[in-house]
């Protein structure tokens, strides 16, 4: 446990909402379904783009916006391999990827 705390200090900033580290809480349910101005951000970019038929974006990382779950299907990843697929959605976020730690990407054609 002391290890996830020290982990989640570093990656996190100190103002990060508490309830965010409680996954199964009813306030993170709702924070979750409010969103971060990060999710916000991603979810423009690739609605924009891509003009899926389902897009999830998550913050991950606990609520500090460094990590995020992205899982995204669309049409036009029809006939593409997953790796060309990823390096479409990679392009997108470029300016995004370069403030962030990880990412985490599943993609599918419609």
């Amino acid at each position: 446990m002391s290890l996830f705390r020290a982990t989640r200090t570093v990656l996190c900033r100190p103002s990060a909402a508490p309830h965010a580290f409680r996954p199964f809480s009813a306030t993170a349910r709702i924070a979750q379904e409010q969103g971060t101005s990060g999710e916000a951000e991603i979810r423009a970019k690739l609605e924009g783009r891509f003009k899926p038929t389902r897009l999830q974006v998550e913050d991950i990382s606990g609520g500090c916006g460094s990590f995020y779950a992205i899982n995204i299907v669309s049409e036009e990843f029809k006939g593409l391999p997953i790796v060309k697929q990823h390096k479409l959605v990679n392009a997108v976020l470029k300016d995004v990827l370069k403030e962030i730690h990880g990412l985490q990407l599943k993609t599918a054609a419609q």
